[in-house]
């Protein structure tokens, strides 16, 4: 569950929180004790969680910066998290300075973070909705400001997904977004599976049990499900790091990475 960007809303300092643990990953100050000591209980579960997470995060800039390159200039990044350095926004201005982009994350905290870094900007913005109600996102007003759902959108699910639990159905969750895009619109999304590390994501599991948003890996297969009948670009649903890798990466290297990656276009 590790490289998780978002979570359920309400602050309690006391309650170990799954933004504000990615936070204290990465280095930053907006966390507390409990989630100092929840995070640093996951990195004993798995030794190299802040290279799980570092994956995620260099896929996620492998795939705005492609997506840039074909021409996208919408992007709905939803569970965002707390800001860091390489932002989405960022990544895609390098690209195309007119890009606009809508963050969407649960987490106040995280919404007030973002509206401060982003409170000059005319071309991003970020809202507070959550992903087990897609017309929250798709129908709140600053989304319906700066994205034209008639042209394409690329939707951003990186480390989100698998913070959904079965219960909330996610695969119909997911049809109701794919079912709002146009035509030439992309998915990109990274998802925890046991696939390749059973015992060691068991641990890891059990860690954020005792967070404000415990994690449920999946399949290969569920997670290829939730493109629906988007085509997955090559090379298909791969561990993370074997997604348009810009260094040599071996398949053992990569799957213990535990997360699928994947991009998928609307045709």
């Amino acid at each position: 569950m590790a490289s998780e960007r978002s979570g359920p809303g309400g602050f309690d300092p006391t309650v170990p929180n799954i933004a504000r643990m990615y936070d204290y990953y990465l280095g930053g100050k907006d966390n507390y004790e409990a989630d100092r000591a929840q995070a640093t209980a996951a990195i004993a579960a798995d030794p190299t969680l802040l290279t799980v997470i570092r994956e995620n995060r260099a896929f996620l800039g492998r795939a705005v910066r492609y997506l840039a390159e074909q021409g996208i200039d919408q992007f709905l990044d939803i569970g965002t998290g707390l800001p860091t350095q390489q932002n989405v926004h960022q990544i895609a201005h390098s690209v195309n300075p007119g890009a606009r982009v809508v963050y969407v994350d649960n987490d106040g905290q995280v919404v007030a973070h973002g509206r401060a870094l982003l409170a000059d900007s005319d071309t991003t913005t970020i809202v507070r909705a959550d992903l087990r109600r897609p017309r929250e996102i798709l129908d709140h007003p600053e989304t319906r400001r700066l994205l034209d759902f008639a042209k394409p959108v690329a939707v951003l699910l990186v480390a989100t997904l698998h913070f959904v639990p079965d219960s909330d159905d996610p695969p119909a969750i997911m049809a109701e977004l794919r079912e709002e895009l146009a035509p030439g619109s992309f998915l990109a999304l990274t998802h925890a599976s046991a696939d390749g590390m059973p015992e060691l994501v068991a641990r890891v599991v059990e860690v954020y049990k005792r967070t404000n948003a415990p994690g449920t890996p999946r399949t290969a297969e569920q997670v290829t499900g939730m493109f629906g009948d988007f085509e997955l670009l090559e090379p298909g649903l791969v561990w993370a790091p074997l997604w348009r890798p810009d260094r040599p990466v071996s398949r053992e290297e990569a799957v213990r990475t535990w997360f699928y990656a994947g991009v998928a276009r609307k045709h």
